[in-house]
């Protein structure tokens, strides 16, 4: 794949994971603001299928990579690793923080 076709698959990663991202942050915010549990529960689950696809995405190239398809990489690849790699932390706080709020209902 050129510089190019990689650059798309960054762009893909990076909106899914962006989108992931404000899902899982809105989760968050609604608890805070006193919302229910179940809206909190559905963003998470709308914020895991866009995960989902971006992930998606990083292994499909990861998997032409390997099989031995010369890939070259740039720096809109990069900062869709780091959208990705940000996002699924931020998913892993992010169950932290339910279980906290569970505990208090």
């Amino acid at each position: 794949m050129n510089k190019e076709e990689v650059a798309m698959v960054g762009f893909e990663i990076v909106a899914y994971s962006g989108e992931a991202r404000s899902k899982f942050l809105n989760a968050i915010n609604n608890l805070k603001d006193g919302g229910s549990m179940e809206e909190s529960e559905k963003l998470i689950k709308e914020g895991e299928a866009s995960l989902t696809k971006a992930h998606k995405s990083q292994t499909e190239l990861l998997a032409k990579e390997a099989s031995g398809e010369n890939i070259e990489l740039g720096f809109i690849f990069v900062h869709g690793q780091d959208h990705l790699m940000t996002t699924v932390m931020l998913k892993d706080i992010l169950q932290h923080l339910l279980n906290i709020y569970r505990n208090e209902e």
